[in-house]
């Protein structure tokens, strides 16, 4: 029995290896870092503009923060899919849910596991496919990403109803 579970070992150990080294540098990183968790930052928000720096997007890839609107308080979405940023509401009403993993092009929510497009925010599959997440308009100036306090609200809005 020793020498079997020392086959198998042997076994397992050359398949890691050898499939291992079938991978790029490149490819390792990008496999052991899918999916990305939402990383909370802290926006500036001055009157009716809400700013965060293009760089903290894309480092942490996935980020996400809180807005207190005339609506209540609202979470968003901001997150790199290949070179480009995209600004979201970031709920899914009927699990209650804030908060998406990005799994390389489709957004994961936490809690019920539900999958939108991320490139439309359109459902895929799951309990809350009918509440896709509404994409903010956002400007980019001096490096960084600015929207309106107005255009969350309506995201919000239109994000939590159903759709």
């Amino acid at each position: 029995m020793n020498s079997k579970l020392a086959g198998f070992i042997i076994l397992v150990t050359v398949a890691f290896v050898f499939g291992a080294g079938c991978l790029d540098n490149d490819a390792q990183t990008t496999a052991s870092a899918i999916p990305v968790t939402a990383t909370w930052i802290e926006p500036q928000v001055i009157d009716n503009t809400v700013t965060i720096p293009v760089q903290t997007i894309d480092e942490n890839i996935n980020t996400h923060f809180k807005v207190t609107t005339t609506a209540g308080e609202i979470a968003v979405m901001t997150y790199m899919l290949g070179d480009d940023i995209i600004v979201r509401s970031n709920v899914c009403p009927p699990c209650g849910s804030i908060g998406f993993s990005l799994d390389r092009d489709i957004l994961v929510c936490y809690a019920c596991r539900t999958t939108f497009d991320a490139e439309t925010g359109q459902g895929i599959q799951g309990a809350c496919v009918d509440y896709p997440k509404e994409s903010i308009p956002y400007t980019v100036s001096d490096g960084n990403v600015v929207m309106e306090m107005d255009d969350i609200v309506i995201a919000h809005t239109n994000t939590v109803q159903r759709g």
